[in-house]
């Protein structure tokens, strides 16, 4: 069963995204780390869509390659 929007929206609070503004259905959010902003077009009881989860795990990686390389 794939997860729902909210569940997405809670991990990313999470990793320390913050919503910026959105129109309708739309929300933006920013990470302080990160020059990308992550737009979610979906009410909280939908289904997240794999594009949505590939994204996460791509700004995973981003931010644990920086937390690398800020320790060295």
């Amino acid at each position: 069963m794939p997860r729902k929007i909210r569940d997405y929206k809670q991990e990313i609070i999470k990793l320390g995204f913050v919503e910026r503004s959105g129109k309708g259905s739309h929300t933006n959010w920013k990470h302080p780390q990160l020059t990308q902003i992550v737009t979610i077009a979906f009410q909280d009881g939908e289904d997240v869509p794999r594009y949505l989860e590939k994204k996460l795990k791509q700004l995973k990686a981003e931010l644990e390659q920086q937390d690398k390389e800020i320790k060295e």
